[in-house]
C-alpha cells in the first residue's frame, strides 16, 4: 500500500504562481510512474502532467509551458509547479501513483484545493 498526501495548494491571483507536493509513504519501492490530475468546480477529473521513474515528463496541453512536474526520488516527492496561474486553473488538485509492476493499481490522494481569482 502506498498513502499519499498532498499540499500547497490556497488562493492565487492570475499570473500568480503555487507549488504543490505529493509526499508518499508506505510501499515506495512499488511507486511507478506519478501523476496530477484535477478537477474543476462541476466537472469530470482530468490529468495535468506525469512524470516516469526516470523522469520523462508529459502534459496536458492547457498547462504545457506554464506548469512543471518534477519528483524527488530521495524524498518520496512529487511536485507541480504551477505559473501564470488562470481562473480556468481553479480545481481540486490530485496526486496519483501507479504501481511500477502492477499497473491496473492506481494509489490516490485526498486533494488539495487550488483557487486562482483577483
Amino acid at each position: 500500500q502506498v498513502q499519499l498526501v498532498e499540499s500547497g495548494g490556497g488562493l492565487a491571483q492570475p499570473g500568480g504562481s503555487l507549488r504543490l507536493s505529493c509526499a508518499a509513504s508506505g510501499s515506495i519501492s512499488s511507486l511507478g510512474t506519478m501523476y496530477w490530475y484535477r478537477q474543476p468546480p462541476g466537472k469530470e477529473r482530468e490529468f495535468v502532467a506525469e512524470v516516469t521513474n526516470g523522469g520523462s515528463t508529459n502534459y496536458t496541453p492547457s498547462v504545457r509551458g506554464r506548469f512543471t512536474i518534477s519528483r524527488d526520488n530521495a524524498k518520496n516527492t512529487v511536485y507541480l509547479q504551477m505559473n501564470s496561474l488562470k481562473p480556468e486553473d481553479t480545481a481540486g488538485y490530485y496526486c496519483k501513483a501507479r504501481d511500477k509492476y502492477l499497473y491496473h493499481i492506481n494509489y490516490w490522494g485526498k486533494g488539495t484545493l487550488v483557487t486562482v481569482s483577483s
